[in-house]
């Protein structure tokens, strides 16, 4: 592989991560307050350090799994949408034709163009209609972010890969640490991860840094407290 297209691919994955930051703090977001507030109700079950990394694992596997599916069933689910939606305006423009061009040339009328530029339209759009459908597809492609042109599977792997990492952060410690000195590391590696996490809210949204990372932990507290007042009430 030449330095070239070495570059080429570190240019595509960096693309792809930038489309794709949406799914990437929504999946961190999962990861991180479903998986805390798991393993905290396990802890305040008494649990033992292994059984906590045998659930925190299967769990945060099984949230990645469907994570991934869901975002690649729903960005497939729109995709089919626009295609169905498509496939209804050809026939809508092939069923009445005139009416097409007459409406297309009205939404024209006050877009600037001169009146023989909006003549020589008309006369191009009564000879082939369907470029009517080429056109909007055209001004639609312009207003597609280039997120929203990513391929799905892009989404999803950046969605399950995030959401791993997040889920896998409260769990790990157990598997290196005995089960009282893991849950502070625990605690510690969530806290800061749900500081990068509240900081990637902030510049996603582009809102107030402190208020997010605030209102993110908060979350993700509230999550734990949930699991450990369940846990207390079952056991």
């Amino acid at each position: 592989m030449n330095c070239e297209q070495h570059d080429s691919w570190i240019s595509r994955v960096k693309d792809s991560f930038r489309c794709s930051f949406g799914e990437i703090v929504f999946g961190m977001s999962d990861g991180t307050v479903s998986i805390f507030g798991l393993v905290a109700g396990m802890l305040a079950g008494a649990q033992s350090g292994d059984v906590i990394l045998l659930a925190g694992a299967t769990a945060a596997i099984a949230a990645t799994v469907s994570m991934m599916a869901g975002v690649f069933m729903d960005l497939e689910s729109e995709k089919d949408a626009a295609r169905v939606e498509a496939e209804r305006r050809a026939a809508e423009i092939h069923s009445d034709p005139d009416g097409a061009v007459k409406k297309l040339m009205g939404d024209l009328q006050g877009s600037g163009l001169s009146q023989t530029s909006l003549d020589a339209i008309q006369v191009d759009l009564q000879t082939n209609p369907l470029t009517i459908q080429k056109f909007e597809d055209a001004v639609s492609a312009e207003e597609e972010t280039p997120a929203e042109k990513a391929p799905p599977y892009v989404h999803a792997c950046w969605m399950g890969i995030a959401d791993f990492i997040a889920a896998m952060t409260p769990v790990i410690p157990f598997a290196f640490l005995p089960a009282e000195q893991a849950k502070y590391v625990c605690i510690a590696g969530t806290a800061v991860l749900l500081l990068l996490l509240g900081i990637g809210r902030a510049r996603l949204g582009q809102r107030p840094l402190f208020r997010t990372v605030l209102e993110t932990m908060a979350i993700a507290t509230a999550a734990g407290i949930a699991g450990v007042i369940f846990a207390l009430i079952i056991t």
